[in-house]
């Protein structure tokens, strides 16, 4: 299985890798800083170079739902690699870093509402998330819990526990449609410092503070107990 460099180091740009599959459906390599969709995240895009000059944009990164490998889609026209090739990775830093102060953002939101996720979809700068509630949210209030929450610049960080524990502890899963990945012994945990802790596979800003302004658009009904809140990276 692919190492995925990005679930210990979100901030890591580049890194060296060596081609270990080649097919219609992607390069496969041994390790990699590429996040692939999933969890409301878009797969990263960026660029392999070889030793040789060579280089190969990534359009696309997805995770193949039936065996876990780890696909690095390349754009058309871009030059073929074989099994063996020395590559330098790099991604898109600047795209990705919005989408972690989304993903970020949207933990903010889950510890401000006190809903149950039903969906969610990260943009580099509108995103959204569904929530599974009667009333309307306040905008005005959240909007200004989210401002405090950013400006209180908590830490964030990731740990794991074993699928027992979850088990254990159904509360901390927060997802209606989408259950955690469990079944390799281990589950990965977001935590916001003493506000949200829920599984999450997605890369995250190291602190609140680097999510910067941020304003809530439209809250819109999508269903009788489904809400959808919009929110905007200002900066």
């Amino acid at each position: 299985m692919t190492e995925e460099i990005f679930r210990e180091d979100a901030y890591a740009k580049t890194a060296d890798a060596s081609v270990v599959a080649v097919g219609e459906d992607g390069i496969e390599l041994d390790r990699t800083i590429f996040y692939p969709l999933g969890g409301g995240q878009p797969g990263d895009t960026g660029r392999l170079t070889t030793d040789d000059g060579r280089e190969v944009a990534i359009a696309d990164t997805r995770k193949d739902r039936a065996s876990g490998r780890h696909l690095h889609i390349p754009a058309e026209g871009a030059p073929a690699l074989a099994v063996g090739d020395h590559v330098r990775m790099e991604i898109d830093w600047e795209r990705r870093h919005k989408l972690m102060r989304m993903h970020t953002l949207l933990h903010l939101i889950c510890a401000t509402v006190d809903a149950e996720i039903t969906g969610c979809q990260i943009g580099e700068d509108k995103s959204r998330i569904d929530l599974n509630t009667e009333g309307k949210p306040d905008k005005e209030d959240i909007q200004a819990k989210l401002d405090d929450l950013v400006a209180s610049d908590l830490a964030t960080g990731a740990k794991w526990i074993s699928d027992a524990e979850l088990e254990a502890n159904p509360d901390l899963i927060k997802t209606m449609s989408v259950m955690p990945p469990m079944g390799m012994g281990k589950v990965r945990l977001m935590e916001v410092e003493g506000i949200d802790l829920q599984p999450c596979g997605g890369t995250h800003v190291a602190r609140t503070g680097e999510i910067g302004r941020v304003r809530v658009g439209k809250i819109e009904n999508k269903g009788k107990t489904n809400k959808r809140i919009n929110v905007h990276l200002e900066d």
